[in-house]
């Protein structure tokens, strides 16, 4: 059986090429259960603790591959110095249920979900667009930095955090890469003047104020995987056009879509498309320069799967 720690994920996933692997995987599709979600309380003063169990397996029959990833989302283990996404994938043989790789799950999951933001951008953000604001300074940060530079011509990099010394610290790690990356205390400005705004916390109360927005932004929304956690106000769903990463998770799962959708601002047939509608060239993405577009992604193990296949085939013979 074959073990990928982070470092090896992370040198083997070429973001650009998992992109298209992630565009491949849905327009092809695969079997994808709803994933299971449980929360683990007494970890957190704030918020408990999640586990989340995320099967898929390919679209044929047999599968050449049955994936499941098992997933912890810890809250506080940042102030202890440890990533608040711990888990493992393991991967199996479709035909025969053999173990094949172990894949270290935070690395995987980093990756994945920063392409899955990409390749949402590549229908929804604008082709010109040179300005990204990322609120958030965990692990995803850096992941969506760089996956978005793969699929926008991405000149300035702000990020914001609510630990400035963090925001500057991410923005120095990331000196080495060819376009300005640097923290900033003023998030509205950093909003006003963005083509792309990219969210990845763990917040439950919006993080800015959809005001702030301006006509061609792409917002581009991470960090909320449970019904109780939101990034966006009620002013950025009602001013922007809302696609989905896949409607069945994010109408159950997404704060920022289950909660509009019970106070009525928001109704189903608002949500204009999902990744596969996108994909599957059923639906345009962007349709004006002056749109606001809204992206929200929970997560699917579509993904998961689409990128430890990647993984393997990157790395074996």
């Amino acid at each position: 059986m074959h073990a990928y720690d982070a470092a090896a994920v992370e040198a083997n996933l070429d973001p650009t090429r998992l992109i298209e692997a992630l565009r491949s995987a849905f327009h092809t599709g695969a079997n994808v259960p709803l994933r299971h979600h449980h929360t683990i309380s007494g970890t957190s003063e704030d918020q408990d603790a999640t586990l989340l169990l995320m099967p898929a397996w390919g679209a044929s029959s047999p599968p050449e591959y049955i994936g499941i990833k098992s997933v912890t989302v810890h809250p506080d283990n940042p102030a202890q110095g440890l990533p608040s996404v711990q888990g493992v994938y393991l991967l199996l043989d479709g035909a025969t249920g053999t173990p094949v790789a172990m894949i270290d799950g935070p690395a995987l999951t980093a990756r994945r979900t920063a392409a899955a933001s990409a390749l949402a951008a590549t229908y929804l953000a604008r082709k010109t667009a040179t300005h990204l604001t990322i609120i958030g300074t965990g692990r995803l940060s850096s992941e969506l930095i760089r996956a978005h530079a793969k699929a926008r011509p991405i000149e300035q990099v702000l990020i914001w955090g609510r630990n400035s010394d963090t925001a500057r610290r991410v923005a120095d790690s990331m000196a080495d890469e060819p376009f300005s990356v640097r923290a900033t205390d003023d998030l509205e400005c950093a909003i006003r003047t963005a083509d792309i705004v990219s969210c990845a916390t763990t917040a439950k109360n919006p993080v800015f104020d959809g005001a702030w927005l301006q006509p061609g932004t792409h917002v581009d929304l991470v960090g909320g995987f449970r019904p109780d956690m939101r990034e966006a106000d009620d002013t950025a769903i009602l001013r922007a056009r809302v696609f989905v990463d896949t409607r069945e998770g994010a109408t159950r799962e997404a704060g920022d879509i289950v909660e509009p959708l019970t106070s009525g601002i928001l109704k189903p047939d608002d949500i204009a498309a999902d990744l596969f509608d996108l994909c599957c060239d059923k639906h345009p993405g962007r349709e004006s320069e002056t749109e606001i577009t809204l992206f929200k992604s929970v997560g699917t193990a579509l993904e998961d799967l689409a990128a430890a296949q990647l993984l393997m085939t990157e790395t074996t013979p």
